[in-house]
């Protein structure tokens, strides 16, 4: 069973296809990904300047938000058993992309659209498995694994410049 993808494109502007942000997410995710459900939703930057503010108290639109999904605590709740004819998919989050900001974010640093689309795909899906970035230590070891995934995925490293 592999991760399940649900994009919502909230505005008119390029976005990588549905499978190609599975393939970059589910690659970060390893094992962690099977089973699992991943909502992505694409927004411009006043949906992006607006969630931002709410939960990270940053009044500007931003690249990417992880909203992890809230986990169901054991006996609970009747959960159902997952069967070969029935599996059981679990939601794993939730990213909010900008690609308005993506795309001055490429431009500035001088990356293709693509490899900066997959490495904030694998950034935001990092996030929601538990990496951060909020002290050195975590930071190293986030950073090192995006540019582990991001190498298996033929990208080059996002935070060398060109």
């Amino acid at each position: 069973m592999t991760l399940s993808v649900e994009v919502q494109r909230r505005v008119r502007t390029w976005a990588p296809p549905r499978a190609d942000i599975a393939a970059w997410a589910g690659t970060a995710l390893g094992r962690k990904a099977a089973g699992r459900e991943l909502g992505v939703r694409v927004v411009g930057p006043t949906e992006s300047r607006r969630l931002n503010a709410r939960y990270r108290g940053r009044d500007k639109p931003t690249n990417v938000l992880s909203f992890p999904a809230a986990e169901v605590p054991a006996g609970r709740s009747k959960v159902p058993q997952a069967t070969l004819d029935n599996p059981i998919i679990r939601p794993l989050g939730d990213l909010v992309i900008c690609p308005h900001v993506l795309r001055a974010e490429a431009r500035q640093q001088h990356k293709s659209l693509r490899a900066h689309w997959a490495h904030l795909v694998v950034h935001g899906a990092l996030h929601l498995v538990g990496y951060d970035h909020e002290d050195p230590a975590d930071a190293n070891r986030m950073e090192r694994r995006e540019v582990s995934v991001l190498r298996r995925l033929g990208f080059p490293n996002p935070y060398r410049s060109s």
